[in-house]
């Protein structure tokens, strides 16, 4: 099959798990180049920002998204077609779109990008390290104030990464991979790229999840369900632990305190090789691609 890929606007841990599928693309990277080529002589298009009129090209499959906007617009109506399918990454974002007339005859998908597992590594065991970190996103600061006095009262030493002052990678993964746990404080996540790196550095996390997308600060979204943990062990609770309101925390975190001290105690970076993995997601979209589009 001849892949196009139109890298225009693409999120870059997306692109940086497309160029590890070892999926020979053919990349056009800007406006005019996707203008000037003929896109009729490939099999499959993945255009995760940009529509295309699929009319003109009923035996060309295309993946769109899931960059082209936070809630659906007008631009969907010229990608509907038998031949196509729009990628929301996960379950509860397709079920968002699903709510809105405008998707009723647009197939939607939810296929994550891959984790990049061997970067995003385990160097030590969890019983060797001793740091531990917060994870601040985009949430009311109120709620940071209270975990950092949570953990004052407990004499916790922690580092603080927050999304909105920005931080680097490089630290991020030091300060990961010599972790003994973290406390995750985000908003709503269509996949989560940060979270599952750590995950995948075999770090447990103590997530304060959200249960709609108006608990963004800053944003006044309706009151819409979601998650910011869409990729996560539920079943056998190996990821960590979870709570949605504070008076949750302290037994949470003692829970999560006590299992640490076991031999089997939590393994995320198991769940990630499992179901997100480079590997994993790749195989993922091949499937979406072959058998069911």
């Amino acid at each position: 099959m001849k892949f196009l890929l139109v890298n225009i606007h693409i999120h870059k841990k997306n692109l940086h798990a497309l160029n590890s599928y070892n999926i020979p693309f053919f990349i056009v990277s800007n406006y005019d180049e996707l203008n000037k080529i003929d896109i009729s002589k490939f099999d499959v298009v993945i255009s995760p920002h940009v529509p295309i009129n699929v009319k003109k090209y009923p035996k060309v499959k295309f993946i769109f998204g899931p960059h082209f906007s936070i809630f659906p617009e007008d631009s969907l109506n010229l990608i509907k077609g038998d031949n196509v399918v729009y990628n929301q990454l996960s379950e509860w974002v397709v079920n968002l779109w699903k709510i809105f007339p405008i998707c009723n005859d647009l197939k939607l998908v939810k296929i994550p990008f891959g984790v990049d597992t061997n970067y995003f590594n385990e160097i030590k065991s969890i019983k060797e390290r001793i740091q531990c970190f917060i994870y601040f996103k985009t949430r009311n600061p109120n709620e940071l104030n209270q975990i950092e006095q949570k953990l004052n009262e407990k004499n916790v030493n922690y580092f603080l990464f927050s999304y909105d002052t920005k931080y680097d990678e490089q630290t991020y993964l030091n300060i990961l991979q010599n972790s003994k746990f973290g406390i995750w404080i985000g908003r709503h996540e269509s996949q989560g790229f940060a979270l599952q790196e750590a995950l995948s550095c075999n770090v447990p996390l103590l997530v304060w999840n959200v249960k709609s997308m108006n608990q963004e600060y800053g944003v006044n979204y309706e009151d819409y369900p979601a998650t910011s943990i869409p990729y996560w062990d539920w079943e056998k609770e190996t990821c960590g632990e979870v709570f949605y309101d504070i008076n949750e925390f302290e037994d949470k975190y003692n829970k999560l305190q006590e299992k640490l001290q076991q031999d089997n105690g939590y393994n995320p970076r198991e769940y990630i090789l499992k179901n997100l993995s480079i590997n994993v997601c790749k195989y993922k979209l091949l499937d979406l691609i072959v058998n069911k589009m």
